[in-house]
């Protein structure tokens, strides 16, 4: 499928829906759009770990949850949560309660602060930027994993992160705007 035109007339692509929701908002403002700083890196990272296996759209209405239980994503601060924080978390019936994906946001946090003493998240992340490749013509042309997002899953185990599969972090460099994600023909193609 390829794009689709909102109520409002706006070719999106597919998945964000036709009619106002919260995925149509996070298509246009926020998908596949450069983010920058350790927190919000920290902060889409953790959201793709916890979206395994679950819908995009549950991990956006749990979002402020999320931000709030993890102390607005500093990695400092989730780095320090032990059996106490976890268990609490656990309890939390506004986050997603999975017990391998709190743990995995706890030991992230502590590879994270680690990575500070060489480049940081950030500048890893971004060092696997792909080229730049054709824009996407329909879903079917979307692709879901790539050598970039192997390569960075296989480094980020290395250094000790978890919840970092290929396939996740191919999202997470679509999220964050490593590459435009954009199907062509949709009006957010071309401005991260």
């Amino acid at each position: 499928m390829g794009p689709v035109t909102g109520d409002d007339g706006v070719a999106r692509c597919a998945w964000a829906g036709t009619t106002a929701s919260t995925m149509r908002d996070y298509h246009d403002v926020e998908w596949g759009r450069r983010v920058h700083g350790e927190a919000a890196y920290f902060e889409r990272l953790t959201l793709e770990a916890f979206q395994s296996g679950l819908s995009w759209s549950t991990i956006l209405t749990k979002r402020e949850a999320f931000r709030e239980v993890f102390c607005g994503f500093d990695a400092e601060q989730v780095a320090a949560f032990d059996d106490v924080d976890q268990a609490r978390l656990m309890g939390d019936a506004r986050i997603v309660r999975n017990r391998l994906k709190v743990a995995a946001a706890v030991t992230n946090a502590r590879a994270t602060v680690a990575l500070r003493e060489q480049e940081g998240l950030e500048a890893l992340v971004l060092s696997f930027a792909p080229e730049v490749a054709p824009a996407p013509v329909d879903t079917d042309s979307m692709a879901t994993t790539s050598a970039e997002s192997a390569a960075l899953s296989k480094e980020l185990k290395r250094r000790g992160f978890a919840f970092v599969g290929p396939t996740t972090m191919y999202a997470l460099m679509e999220a964050i705007g490593v590459f435009d994600p954009h199907l062509a023909g949709c009006h957010a193609r071309g401005t991260s």
